[in-house]
């Protein structure tokens, strides 16, 4: 694997990693520490079967020392009192220090003698010795180990513990880690889910999911984009079907009104068609912003001249307006090129021009700007139509406002500048509106473009992936 396919220091990979290692490296060390504790008490005589060996040794050189022969033989009757088992004291030749001389059972135990520091595997009960503390050249006690000081005597008990119960506690603390971390944040997201199929489009995930930087971060942060997204787009097509049902309710009546009235054939046809004109304008605008809005496949890019697009634009909106090219101005270089789709960029300044001129006076100057700033264009378009309130300059963007009062479909249908908006932010643009001093200002940022320009390039240019697209058609205004 190479190391730039490695996943990032936040990934889930590396926790699940680290906790892996961890209680790896943990049973080993509990392995090793444990199982070494064990064979201490399973296999080593305890430090009071030690000590109480020791001082019978003690007393058993004691009894040597004060009456030889005799001494031992009356210490050794004494221990047949407390011990049941087998018990002798020999000197450094394998001799009975005792009147009594051992005899071919008692030379035959002296040959599988332990120490005390000795490890007990066998079963039954051993023989030790154990030399005089103090001159142990003289002798040593011989003893067959007493029931009640053999090791392991619990040794299954802490088999299962050692082997059983300690892994399986350790296991279900890893267990319990795995499931904070992973599968609380699954259930998190399948009640998201699980919302979303009940119409609980509002519910969002806690705070302590949304920021973790691993990809469970990254899936919760995506489902609470994607829930946002789908609340708005429902709110949106909600609203647009209410509008939409309001706006055609207009035409409709005078449809019918008309279809009633004694009018000439003529002035009656007439007066259909423009009707019915406005609602197709009406149902086609409306498509196209729902469309805008929930569309999210990216668009053709190219490489687009705004010098060239706007004169493209202020050809057709002075024959259908009327004005004369000298009072649409543009400013702007003919170095500005654009990041974009061309369909879709003309569309929205085209609603933006005609916007402007239609609330501009007669005689009024609509003037296009621009300047460089970063990797963006930063355009604006002034007109001279006195400007809206402040309050208003973000409503103006919302879908079927029209601030003139005008009837629906005279000054258009509310519709212009939310399609504008739309169709900006989908070539990762923005467009906002501020008052100037002789009317408004509609600002727009779009990505700059800063490739080779061909000599013989008018409007734009073919993206690299060579997509074509048809230059705009402009058919009809759209309205504010």
């Amino acid at each position: 694997m190479k190391v730039s396919e490695l996943p990032g220091r936040h990934s889930l990979f590396w926790k699940l990693a680290c906790l892996l290692v961890a209680f790896c490296l943990l049973m080993i060390w509990l392995s090793w520490s444990w199982g070494r504790y064990m064979e201490q008490r399973n296999q080593f005589l305890s430090d009071v079967a030690r000590d109480t060996l020791t001082r019978y040794a003690a007393e058993a050189e004691r009894a040597w020392q004060q009456g030889r022969r005799d001494g031992v033989d009356s210490w050794l009757q004494s221990m047949e009192l407390r011990e049941a088992g087998w018990v002798g004291v020999i000197d450094s030749n394998l001799q009975s220090l005792a009147n009594d001389p051992l005899n071919e059972q008692e030379i035959q135990r002296l040959t599988f003698l332990r120490g005390l520091d000795w490890p007990i595997h066998k079963k039954g009960r051993p023989g030790l010795r154990i030399p005089f503390p103090k001159d142990p050249s003289a002798g040593s006690l011989v003893i067959e180990l007493p029931e009640r000081f053999l090791p392991g005597k619990y040794r299954l008990f802490w088999r299962v513990i050692t082997n059983g119960v300690i892994p399986g506690l350790f296991t279900l603390l890893l267990c319990v880690g795995l499931y904070r971390l992973l599968v609380v944040p699954l259930n998190n997201l399948r009640e998201q889910a699980n919302a979303w199929r009940a119409d609980q489009l509002n519910v969002r995930l806690s705070s302590g999911i949304t920021q973790r930087p691993d990809e469970l971060g990254e899936l919760a942060r995506a489902f609470d984009s994607m829930s946002e997204r789908l609340q708005s787009t429902v709110a949106l097509q909600q609203q647009l079907l209410r509008d939409l049902s309001h706006e055609l309710r207009t035409p409709l009546s005078r449809l019918r009104v008309a279809s009633e009235s004694e009018q000439g054939l003529v002035q009656l046809r007439e007066r259909i068609g423009r009707e019915v004109d406005g609602m197709q304008r009406l149902v086609e605008d409306t498509l196209q912003l729902a469309w805008l809005d929930t569309e999210r496949s990216p668009l053709p890019d190219e490489a687009i001249q705004i010098q060239a697009l706007w004169e493209m634009l202020t050809d057709n909106a002075c024959y259908e307006s009327g004005w004369p090219s000298l009072q649409l101005q543009c400013s702007v270089q003919a170095s500005c090129w654009v990041r974009g789709n061309l369909n879709t960029l003309a569309q929205a300044l085209e609603n933006i021009l005609r916007n402007a001129i239609r609330h501009s006076p007669e005689g009024g100057i609509v003037r296009l700007e621009g300047r460089r700033d970063g990797d963006y264009w930063h355009l604006w378009l002034e007109d001279q139509g006195g400007g809206v309130a402040e309050a208003d300059l973000q409503r103006i963007f919302d879908p079927f406002t029209r601030l003139d009062g005008s009837r629906p479909g005279d000054g258009g249908f509310g519709l212009g500048l939310s399609i504008a908006r739309n169709a900006v932010q989908r070539q990762g643009g923005t467009l906002w509106a501020e008052n100037c001093g002789a009317g408004l200002r509609v600002n727009l940022r779009l990505v700059a473009d800063d490739g080779v320009v061909s000599p013989d390039a008018i409007a734009g240019k073919p993206a690299p992936t060579g997509a074509s697209v048809a230059p705009p058609t402009f058919t009809h205004p759209q309205a504010l």
